[in-house]
């Protein structure tokens, strides 16, 4: 009896592993802090998304102060972040109400981050869709 129910539990788990290996899957991480070990688990996270199966998307939508992973002048993870947005379904992006409050312009950004008006409402929108949400805190 115990190496039925074994062999049935491993059955079902082997099933996962592939089912959740052939499926695509999506993440949006919400980024809002300055600090640089967060934005560097973002980064990471992201990639790491991306590299576990070849049909994942990330995205790290970024507000409050979490743009400042994107601004080559204030970023301590600035070659991290454009070896990841060189993958193809990843993507940065920054809010734009946040940049303003804080008075950046989006010229300051790091060439290829996208902005949306209100990053809470593009993390909504994604979660809508079906999208996974990660909330990056140390």
């Amino acid at each position: 009896m115990r190496k039925q129910i074994l062999a049935t539990l491993l059955l079902v788990l082997s099933y996962g592993v592939l089912y959740a290996q052939d499926h695509p899957y999506k993440v949006v991480f919400d980024l809002t802090s300055k600090d640089s070990l967060s934005q560097l688990a973002a980064v990471r996270w992201a990639k790491g998304v991306a590299s576990s199966n070849p049909n994942a998307e990330a995205e790290v939508v970024m507000y409050g102060k979490g743009f400042e992973l994107v601004m080559p002048e204030r970023s301590n993870v600035l070659e991290e972040v454009r070896e990841v947005m060189k993958l193809p379904r990843v993507t940065f992006t920054a809010c734009e109400a946040a940049l303003r409050n804080n008075k950046v312009d989006k010229k300051q950004l790091l060439e290829g981050t996208h902005t949306v008006p209100d990053g809470i409402y593009e993390i909504v929108a994604k979660q809508r869709q079906g999208w996974a949400y990660i909330k990056v805190a140390r």
